[in-house]
């Protein structure tokens, strides 16, 4: 169970990577590097044209892997095959287009067959995401919802309760990316919010990208994801050269 990787006293490590980016194999190779370098579960990106929350490197990365054909089918292969090597678990990142064109039903049953622990499809909302939410909890599948800094506390309350696995902390307004740190003062706020209104895990992403933000947030959440400064440590690489620069940046974040 994605809950699992929870533990009192450590911060979870949840890297980002886009299935497909720089090819397959790569992905494949990439997973086992951020395994080994201590990630607790993965964030694995399927690609998509038109990703509102994804800033420019997860974009541009959507856009490579799918120049190659990733689709869903390529990606649920992924993590079948990830899976089967001990793979950390694995949460899909979605939208909830490419879901309702493959089926929902459908995309939730064959995510589970496949061996994945969660789904997160961040442009949809919490009234209408109901029957998507029931389609993955009847395959044991859990859906972290976003809470935004934006978020006024009667809506986070409800969106941490229909939660499960965790709760995604976005730690600034605006799409993804490594360019510019959170506020932290803000985040603090949001944090201890949050911390009154659910004792689910807490994991912080958007914008942590550098070994002093785990520090500033690491005491605060139960887990860290990172995408676009990871996808930027690899970038322009494939191959055994893109696994080795994926782990040692992993490796900075953990350490």
């Amino acid at each position: 169970m994605l809950e699992n990787i929870f533990k009192p006293g450590k911060c979870a490590f949840i890297p980002y990577l886009m299935a497909g980016d720089p090819d397959i194999e790569s992905t494949a190779r990439i997973i086992e590097a951020v395994r080994d370098a201590g990630a607790d579960a993965i964030e694995l990106g399927i690609p998509y044209g038109d990703p509102l929350a994804d800033g420019p490197t997860i974009a541009a990365a959507g856009i490579r892997a799918l120049s190659h054909g990733t689709g869903i089918s390529q990606v649920l292969q992924l993590v079948r095959e990830a899976s089967s090597r001990n793979a950390p678990p694995m949460v899909l990142f979605t939208y909830f287009n490419p879901i309702y064109q493959y089926g929902i039903e459908r995309f939730a049953n064959d995510a589970s067959d496949a061996g994945a622990a969660g789904v997160i499809v961040p442009d949809i909302a919490l009234e209408e995401g109901q029957a998507l939410r029931e389609a993955l909890e009847n395959r044991s599948l859990r859906m972290p919802l976003l809470v935004a800094p934006s978020t006024p506390r009667e809506r986070a309350e409800r969106i941490a309760e229909a939660s499960t696995g965790f709760v995604y902390v976005v730690s600034r307004l605006g799409v993804t990316g490594a360019g510019a740190a959170p506020d932290f003062s803000p985040l603090r706020k949001q944090i201890g919010m949050l911390r009154e209104l659910t004792d689910k895990p807490l994991a912080v992403g958007f914008g942590i990208s550098r070994p002093e933000h785990v520090r500033e947030v690491r005491e605060l959440v139960d887990g860290i994801i990172v995408g676009s400064a990871l996808i930027d440590a690899y970038a322009g690489s494939s191959g055994a050269e893109a696994a080795r620069r994926a782990g040692d940046f992993s490796r900075t974040l953990v350490s």
